[in-house]
């Protein structure tokens, strides 16, 4: 049987996502030890995994990064090894550290990116031509042009590169696309996600500038990818979106006491039309709506549903309350969601999240890498299935990128395809 071999990775981001450390000290959001380093770490212990790096712009930030990280993670859970190898190094700040990293790695390594929407096109174009596999967080790029460049780079470098839309491992999400497929011909979706006001402290310096809110400090190119991502993944070769239609409310981000930038949107909405690709007669809309201001104790940090309808029925997924709440005296009550990221220790002492789909989501990433590092697979083998591959995601970053251009240029945008590309029109 073909050994798979351990895979060295490096983590581009330090921040909430990667670390639970924001520039403001540890997150206060349902991440406080983060996501991406604590899996890493964790399938390290599995054997999965060996040496990590983690790079950012100012080094400055790393003692603090380390002690949390200690106090936090190795301080609470079982044989958990928090080192790594930092960059920029000496305590420098250089926002293209991300280049002295990956020229230190050798082909089939991984690299994760959690940075501002902005970045995410050149660090994985660096990273793929370097000939590593990569997993992208979502959007994974802001451009539909340069999100085809990397299913061509992919290609032609033969690596793997994946989207971390985690939702498509909720087992709740998962098996709602199965029973879409029984329900016929598509005819409407309506999806909501937002976040707490006090999320514009963490993203204040993107908000406006190098995202969206929807989309990430775009809120819509961060929050509505999510669901967009879902219902693109619902409907895939079931049918196509044509045509995007953008509006936006303003006026509480740019306010006391956010004061983000004057161009930073607080609740985008995006119209959709979808064409079904079996029927000429079917037509389905879909509305996604991603907001940054919702209330500050509204029991949980991301407030988000959809609802799903077509010919043969509707389905209905309410992701944020999951039947698990808990009342505290200060802070009221919140409603708990540990098939994201279990963060309690299990019996022996050890993390116990692994079934969380949270760590799954870059669980399948390393695994593929492995996988076709030992030769077992081919990185066209995951464009065959359902999982969130650079050429899966296409549709997702089109109609993100069509809505930025809608609410820029107040006027509808096309999408369509030319050749084997998808364009905006």
């Amino acid at each position: 049987m073909t050994e798979l071999k351990k895979i060295n990775a490096l983590m581009c981001g330090t921040g909430e996502y990667t670390t639970g450390w924001t520039g403001s000290g540890a997150s206060t959001s349902d991440k406080k030890i983060g996501v991406v380093a604590l899996t890493l770490f964790d399938l390290r212990r599995l054997g999965k995994v060996g040496h990590l790096g983690m790079v950012g712009v100012n080094g400055k930030k790393f003692p603090a990064i380390k002690s949390h990280l200690e106090k936090n993670i190795a301080g609470v859970y079982k044989d958990m090894d928090v080192s790594f190898e930092e960059f920029p190094k000496n305590g420098e700040v250089d926002a293209e550290s991300y280049k002295a990293a990956i020229d230190k790695m050798q082909p089939g390594e991984a690299v994760i990116i959690f940075t501002p929407d902005s970045t995410h096109f050149p660090i994985a174009l660096y990273a793929i031509e370097h000939g590593l596999h990569v997993l992208v967080t979502k959007p994974a790029t802001q451009l539909l042009s340069h999100h085809n460049t990397l299913i061509e780079a992919a290609k032609k470098h033969n690596v793997v590169c994946f989207v971390e839309h985690h939702k498509r491992y909720d087992p709740v999400y998962s098996d709602a696309r199965a029973k879409a497929a029984t329900l016929g011909q598509f005819n409407f979706f309506n999806a909501w996600m937002s976040q707490p006001k006090s999320q514009l402290e963490t993203f204040r310096a993107w908000a406006g500038k190098d995202s969206d809110i929807r989309q990430t400090p775009t809120h819509s190119y961060y929050l509505s990818s999510h669901h967009i991502d879902i219902c693109c993944w619902i409907l895939q070769d079931k049918a196509i979106p044509t045509r995007v239609v953008a509006s936006a409310a303003t006026g509480i981000a740019t306010s006391e006491p956010y004061n983000c930038v004057p161009e930073t949107e607080d609740t985008i909405t995006l119209l959709v039309d979808w064409q079904s690709t079996t029927s000429q007669s079917h037509r389905g809309t879909a509305v996604y709506t991603a907001s940054w201001t919702a209330p500050l104790k509204s029991g949980v940090h991301s407030a988000q549903h959809w609802y799903y309808m077509a010919e043969k029925g509707e389905i209905n997924v309410d992701q944020a309350h999951r039947g698990y709440d808990i009342t505290v005296d200060d802070t009221g009550k919140s409603w708990i969601n540990p098939f994201y990221m279990k963060y309690s220790p299990s019996e022996t002492g050890h993390f116990d999240g692994q079934r969380g789909y949270g760590y799954i989501s870059i669980e399948k990433f390393i695994d593929a890498a492995r996988s076709v590092n030992a030769g077992l697979t081919t990185p066209s083998y995951y464009d065959e299935t359902g999982l969130p591959t650079i050429a899966n995601t296409v549709l997702t970053t089109a109609i993100l990128n069509a809505g930025r251009i809608s609410l820029d240029e107040k006027r509808p945008v096309g999408i369509k395809k030319d050749g084997a590309k998808w364009i905006l029109e």
